[in-house]
């Protein structure tokens, strides 16, 4: 019998382990392809909205190819039916412009910070989701949440200043960090209030959002110039190119999976916890990658960003459980107020 519960328990691990490590390799190498894409000396390609756009692309069809093959071997694989509804469209709209802005800006700041320096430029994402909790949600923030957004807010700066002091400061790609991080902590909070459009599926918001996407990417393309650069582009017909554009695309389409399948085998806070390592081992492996050498003081403030975040996610996490034990002391105390016999005389 103890053979048989240890065995059950190390196939859990072992499942586990696999699961975080593929989380890792998708995130890791989306990071690196998107980075090789925009701003690679091989290609050169100024056209950071067409890349996007195009993985757009690449997601609307993984999904339509999944959706008929669980119509197919539903036995095999699991996938909510995605059809083309243009009220569902409108009403994913807003959403969707968060979307677009989110994952340009996020490129755009690929595409003109290191990879090693991504990490840093990206780490406001907790900041801002202290501050429109409050400012949209009107909820309380507690102390020990706004001291863990001072430590990153002063990681962040150290890092900049690093950087600036390094001669590797690109003001246009930290300002794109910080305009990407303030749209995904937008987009989270949004993405709440859409879900109820599409009964909860986030496959399906993922759908109709990457398809309202490409529509609005055409003429993004077209008011950036964007469409000169494509066609004067001397590789546009290159496999190569093509290859890779489609890994990106496949890529962004299963982190998403991927994130899911991390949260379902072990917990959000652990998810969050290994979101943080793997932006650490990141960090390490692009520094070691390009053959880059940081001061202390810049590998100290990707240790305060690190921390400060790791330090959110704990505090986020007891002020969750405080909420769920007094939610539950409250229904039974309305369970024993509606159980309690009348008196009659």
């Amino acid at each position: 019998m103890a053979v048989k519960v240890q065995e059950s328990l190390l196939s859990k691990y072992i499942r586990i382990l696999i699961v975080v490590s593929c989380y890792w390799f998708v995130s890791i190498s989306l990071v690196f392809v998107n980075k090789y894409l925009l701003s690679s000396d091989h290609f050169k390609i100024n056209a950071p909205l067409f890349v996007t756009c195009f993985q757009c692309v690449v997601t609307v069809a993984l999904c339509s190819v999944l959706s008929f093959l669980a119509a197919v071997v539903p036995s095999l694989i699991s996938f909510p039916s995605v059809k083309i509804s243009v009220s569902i469209l409108r009403a994913v709209l807003p959403l969707s412009l968060i979307f677009v802005a989110m994952i340009t800006f996020n490129n755009l700041c690929l595409k003109y910070v290191g990879v090693p320096f991504y990490y840093i430029g990206r780490s406001l994402t907790t900041v801002f989701n202290v501050i429109l909790t409050f400012t949209v949600l009107h909820q309380k923030v507690s102390f020990q949440s706004i001291m863990c957004c001072v430590v990153i807010i002063f990681g962040f700066a150290l890092g900049v200043n690093e950087e600036g002091t390094a001669g590797s400061l690109s003001i246009e790609g930290v300002l794109y960090g910080v305009s990407a991080s303030f749209f995904v902590s937008l987009y989270s909070i949004y993405m709440k209030k859409i879900l109820p459009v599409v009964d909860g599926s986030i496959w399906a918001l993922t759908f109709y959002n990457n398809i309202n996407a490409i529509i609005l990417f055409i003429p993004l393309m077209i008011v950036f110039g964007e469409m000169s650069s494509i066609f004067d582009f001397e590789l546009l017909t290159d496999s190569y190119f093509w290859t890779l554009m489609t890994i990106g695309g496949t890529f962004g389409f299963a982190i998403g999976y991927v994130t899911g399948l991390q949260i379902k085998v072990t917990s959000p806070l652990t998810h969050n916890i290994s979101g943080t390592a793997k932006a650490c081992a990141q960090t390490v492996v692009a520094v070691m990658w390009f053959n880059e050498k940081k001061s202390i003081f810049w590998w100290l403030s990707n240790s305060i960003v690190l921390l400060g975040s790791a330090a959110y996610t704990r505090v986020r996490q007891l002020e969750m459980m405080v909420d769920h034990q007094r939610a539950k002391q409250r229904r039974d105390v309305e369970s024993n107020i509606g159980e309690k016999p009348s008196i009659k005389d």
